[in-house]
């Protein structure tokens, strides 16, 4: 007798099975995905390679660049499906200008996407572009996210406190300060200038938003909790924000203030670092780091007060809207000169 199809019994498929099957695929799409990516970046970069060696002979810009570009685009439209615009034969030549030896280009192949390498090989200086291409790379960004801290200047954020002494050693201070930001840019919380802001809704909106807080934050941080209590024998405690960092090995308190930093925001943060050490510290653990969030500060208050000498309190603007590249550059400027001028004091 002939058994129906119908007759027999489905399989009863785990949902580890499932789970199974559909890792293969996935991953077999991200490996075919990145295949082609690094098969066709390579391409850009032979493009531009041809462009600028042989047609341009090694000039960056040579008199006829341009009507090479255009010659060049109207032979391959004619030739080939798809073709090359005027537009994609300059980023190949971008390409290879911002990135010529060849095996930086095979290994940026692997590594990032064409329309990560498009962002990055614009900008102004090699230290730069490698910059943000080693921070896309461990930071697994997206290109949204790239282009977000291009346009935020993550760059200069973090290399202005990145001042080695004269023997090119970095103090405990100077090591902590390489991984901090200031100004930090916090357009992503959505908080609307017009509306008073106050500490607990700055807090909350970090709360919500608090992975790309993380992000902003920079490397090695995690979150550990908010309005973290702390008892003494007379007296009760409530930290802001309470983080730790893996890189630096130690805990990471934030205090949030809505107005211009104030001696007696440095006196109390010293106090929750020190109560912390105390307390909560862990043998392991370096010593506590306090950072006061603030939207305005007087260098002279940081220069006056015990921030100056002590290597675990600091203090970082944030901005809730994103500022124009004139006033964050003019920013940037202002802090490089401070910090500048306090180490030629120093040494």
């Amino acid at each position: 007798m002939k058994t129906e199809l119908s007759e027999i019994d489905a399989p009863n498929f785990t949902d580890d099975y499932i789970a199974d099957i559909k890792n293969i695929l996935s991953s077999a799409q991200r490996q075919s995905y990145r295949a082609v990516n690094s098969v066709m970046i390579h391409a850009y970069w032979l493009v531009g390679w041809r462009i600028v060696e042989q047609e341009q002979h090694g000039e960056k810009r040579a008199n006829y660049g341009e009507k090479i570009i255009a010659n060049l685009s109207k032979a391959l439209n004619g030739q080939m499906n798809g073709g090359m615009s005027i537009a994609q034969l300059k980023n190949c030549r971008q390409f290879y200008l911002a990135f010529p030896d060849i095996q930086i280009g095979y290994t940026l192949c692997s590594q990032l996407s064409w329309s990560h390498l498009r962002l990055i090989m614009r900008l102004d200086t090699e230290k730069e572009r490698n910059y943000y291409i080693e921070e896309a790379k461990q930071g697994a960004w997206s290109v949204r996210e790239l282009e977000r801290n291009i346009h935020t200047d993550m760059f200069h954020r973090v290399v202005q406190n990145q001042i080695s002494d004269k023997e090119n050693s970095l103090p405990v201070k100077q090591n902590v300060e390489s991984h901090l930001k200031d100004p930090y840019i916090l357009e992503f919380l959505g908080i609307k200038v017009d509306k008073p802001l106050s500490e607990k809704k700055l807090e909350s909106a970090i709360i919500t938003h608090l992975e790309k807080f993380l992000l902003e934050l920079g490397k090695g941080f995690s979150f550990i909790e908010r309005q973290m209590h702390i008892k003494t024998e007379t007296q009760d405690f409530y930290i802001d924000l309470v983080f730790y960092n893996y890189l630096l090995k130690c805990f990471v308190l934030i205090d949030l203030k809505r107005g211009t930093l104030k001696h007696q925001d440095i006196g109390q943060m010293d106090m929750y670092v020190r109560m912390f050490d105390s307390l909560k510290k862990g043998d392991d653990d370096n010593p506590t780091i306090g950072i006061i969030f603030c939207a305005d500060k007087d260098e002279s208050i940081v220069k006056y007060s015990v921030m100056n000498e002590s290597e675990q309190i600091f203090a970082s603007k944030y901005r809730t809207i994103l500022p124009s590249e004139e006033e964050l550059r003019a920013e940037l400027d202002r802090n490089r000169r401070y910090l500048e001028s306090k180490m030629n004091m120093e040494h």
